[in-house]
Parts: C-alpha cells; sequence; structure tokens
C-alpha cells in the first residue's frame, strides 16, 4: 500500500537514518521544463526560513528545485476555485504545467491517519465543480484520489458504487473542465494488486470516458522498472485507450527490504520529473509525493522533516 493510504496505523515508529549506497544518478533541476515548480513547497519554506543550515543547500539544489505536485485535500469549498486558479495561473504564466493531486473523496483513507475529505458525495461532487472552474481550461496533470481504487471495498460506511461514482465524476469533469489537462486515476503500486484486478476497477469508473490514464507508486518507493512494467500490463490488460504516470519521488533506492511503506530509512530521490521516460505508455515520471514529507511514522503525514529530506537527496548521490 502507498504511504499516504496507511497514514499513521503504527504511531511512533520513526527509524534512524543508515548509511547506504548511493543512487545511480541524483535528480537534476534542470532535468525538464515542462512541469511547473512550486516556490511554496515545504521543502523551498524551510530552506528559505533556515538558510544557514547545513542541510539547506542540498535540500535546495535537489528537492525544492524540483518539478512537484500541489496537493487539495482539505475541503474548502468557499476557496477551492481561486486556490487552483492561482496554481494554473503560475504555471500558465510561467510557461508551465503544474502537477494536481485530488484528494478530498469521503471517507479518505477508511478513516486512518490520513483520513478527512469531503462531508459526503454530494459535497464532494460540488467540491469537483468548482476545481473545474479553478482549472478553466488551462493545463494541468493531474492525479485524482490516491488508493481510493485499491482500497475499494475495504473502508466501513463508504459502499463501493458511491465512492466509484465520485471518482468517475471527478475524473470526467475535470477532463471536460479542460483539453489541455490529463487526468490520471490512481490504481496503487506493483506489490499491490494484479493488473487484471486493477483493469476490472478502471472499467468500474469509465476510465475510457472518465480519464486519459493511471498512476501509479504515489508515496510508494516500488522501483521505476517495475512500476513501468506493471502501468503497461494495466493498460494491455484493459484494452483501453490509456497512458500512465509513475510516482519517482522516493523510489532511487527501491523499496526497503521488508517492503516497509511508512518513513524506511535508506531511501533514495528517484528521476526527477520528466516526459522522458522510454515508454510508450508511460507519459511521464512525476514526483507525485513530496520528498521529505513524512509518511507518518517520523511526524505526522504530509509534515516536512530535513533529516528525512536531506537523507533521500544525499542517498542520491550525484
Amino acid at each position: 500500500m502507498t504511504a499516504m493510504t496507511l497514514g499513521l496505523l503504527v504511531a511512533g515508529c520513526a527509524t534512524p537514518a543508515q548509511t547506504v549506497s548511493h543512487a545511480e544518478e541524483a535528480p537534476e533541476a534542470t532535468q525538464d521544463s515542462e512541469f511547473y515548480i512550486n516556490p511554496d513547497t515545504a521543502a523551498a519554506q524551510w530552506v528559505a526560513d533556515n538558510p544557514d543550515d547545513p542541510r539547506a543547500a542540498l535540500i535546495e539544489e535537489r528537492i525544492a528545485g524540483v518539478a512537484q505536485a500541489t496537493w487539495f485535500a482539505n475541503y474548502d469549498p468557499t476557496t477551492i476555485e481561486a486556490e487552483v486558479d492561482a496554481l494554473a495561473s503560475a504555471a500558465e504564466a510561467d510557461g508551465t504545467v503544474p502537477v494536481m493531486v485530488v484528494y478530498n473523496v469521503p471517507g479518505r483513507d477508511c478513516g486512518n491517519h490520513s483520513d478527512g475529505g469531503a462531508p459526503d458525495h454530494e459535497s464532494y461532487r460540488s467540491w469537483i465543480d468548482s476545481f473545474a472552474a479553478g482549472l478553466d481550461g488551462r493545463p494541468a496533470t493531474i492525479v485524482i484520489e490516491p488508493d481510493a481504487l485499491s482500497l475499494m471495498g475495504t473502508c466501513e460506511g463508504q459502499p463501493p458504487a458511491e465512492v466509484m461514482d465520485s471518482i468517475a465524476y471527478a475524473g470526467g469533469t475535470l477532463r471536460q473542465a479542460s483539453d489541455q489537462a490529463r487526468v490520471y486515476l490512481d490504481i496503487g503500486h506493483s506489490d499491490w494488486h494484479a493488473p487484471e484486478d486493477v483493469a476490472e476497477l478502471l472499467h468500474g469508473v469509465d476510465a475510457g470516458e472518465t480519464a486519459h490514464g493511471i498512476a501509479t507508486n504515489t508515496s510508494n518507493y516500488r522501483t521505476t522498472a517495475d512500476e513501468v512494467a506493471y502501468a503497461e500490463a494495466i493498460v494491455a490488460a484493459s484494452g483501453l485507450d490509456l497512458t500512465a504516470i509513475v510516482d519517482t519521488s522516493r523510489n532511487g533506492n527501491g523499496p526497503a527490504d521488508d517492503s516497509e511503506w511508512c518513513d524506511p530509512p535508506g531511501r533514495a530521490l528517484g528521476t526527477a520529473t520528466t516526459s522522458d521516460t522510454g515508454s510508450a505508455v508511460v507519459d511521464a515520471f512525476v514526483w507525485v509525493k513530496l520528498p521529505g514529507e513524512a509518511d507518518g511514522c517520523a511526524g505526522p503525514a504530509g509534515s516536512f522533516i530535513p533529516d528525512i529530506a536531506h537523507e533521500l537527496a544525499e542517498n542520491a548521490g550525484g
């Protein structure tokens, strides 16, 4: 499972840093100028607030200077349109494409530590309408509801049919809101569900009409090679005209030996956000999870931990 899904199932499980072999190549901030580099990420803010910290230079170079996603995870019906508009406008002025994550479905994370979301499905769909209005026809790469499909049928009090309908509504509405946007339904990672099972879920949300593709490995650590093969297998099994994106934010050293998902030590940054993937199916490698933000064991889920950020950057080598 992804770290964002599981949240803080085990509290207080921070682990000490350890020395590992370097990944093959450090990410370069200039690797791909197509995607928007948000100057307001937690990493960028921490660097600005701590310029004399010995960790700051490496975090700035290898994390803050790389394009990564902006998560819309708060139920804020009166402000969401303006928030999306602000990001889309900044990217438009920069001539780049913003990466956005929609993370607000009711019953999110099965009520675990990343719980939250809209109070009900009617409210969620209205929130999606406002999100679409903020997009206003402009370019974006959009990831829909990390883990929602992968957790289908396991969340008490959330009828699968209703969740499926809301995911389909979100994807379809945002796809129609802009012919310059690319919409990807999150489907977990290669160590979770079989491609044939994912294909069935995709048909259940009419993915051929409600999305352009799928997103894999969000907030996880599986290797890029495994995820590319997984994405290609899912698309083939589905028989749909879909493509994919892969979250490469923290997979430079692959998963921990025990596949620990919650802030495992010894991980490394992966390939920086780029559309140069070498795969006809995979549109881009994208930093969907923001490196340095906790999975929930080293700190509250989503909080920025400079030691984690520095370790990820240092282990990336270069």
